[in-house]
């Protein structure tokens, strides 16, 4: 089925292109969420409510970006809305006085690893470097979707990189 098949099938209530519409998306869906919630049973939920929410508004979608980027948009408004108490943004001095700023691209360290590392970052920090590093939005998108300035973006990104490279530094030391 083509995008506008299934945007079609999906408005008209039909049942298969809502599943073909869901299968293709699910996987990739559902590693953001995770990465935005850091939680398997919380990712679980914020994909569902992804998706049935996609499927009440797919008449609104009005293709000025890909489906995939607007169901994307919608995950993250819901990944933020599952949170009830305000993100936890995190100031850069709270960085570790001995932290080191090497260069972590020269590091020899696994995706798992890295994975792991990400997962433990403030939640703020880790929304905001998820969405850039991994997800290849721009700083003014993800002040849009969050609803913060650009500047708290850049400072989250700053805070979230020197973090892990600390973190980093610290697991090759072990």
């Amino acid at each position: 089925m083509s995008e506008s098949e299934l945007i079609t099938g999906c408005e008209a209530g039909n049942g298969i292109a809502q599943r073909v519409l869901y299968d293709r998306y699910k996987t990739a869906m559902y590693t953001l969420a995770y990465r935005l919630t850091g939680d398997f049973d919380d990712a679980n939920d914020v994909l569902q409510d992804t998706f049935l929410e996609v499927f009440k508004k797919i008449g609104q979608f009005r293709q000025e970006a890909t489906l995939g980027a607007w169901i994307k948009a919608i995950l993250v408004r819901k990944a933020k809305r599952k949170f009830k108490e305000p993100k936890n943004w995190v100031l850069m001095d709270e960085l570790p006085s001995d932290a080191r700023v090497e260069d972590w691209l020269s590091e020899s360290i696994g995706a798992e690893a890295l994975e792991r590392h990400i997962l433990t970052l403030p939640e703020g920090a880790r929304t905001v470097f998820c969405l850039i590093e991994i997800e290849g939005y721009a700083h003014a998108e993800v002040a849009q979707m969050l609803g913060v300035s650009e500047g708290t973006s850049k400072s989250q990104l700053s805070y979230a990189k020197k973090k892990l490279k600390y973190a980093i530094g610290q697991s090759h030391e072990r």
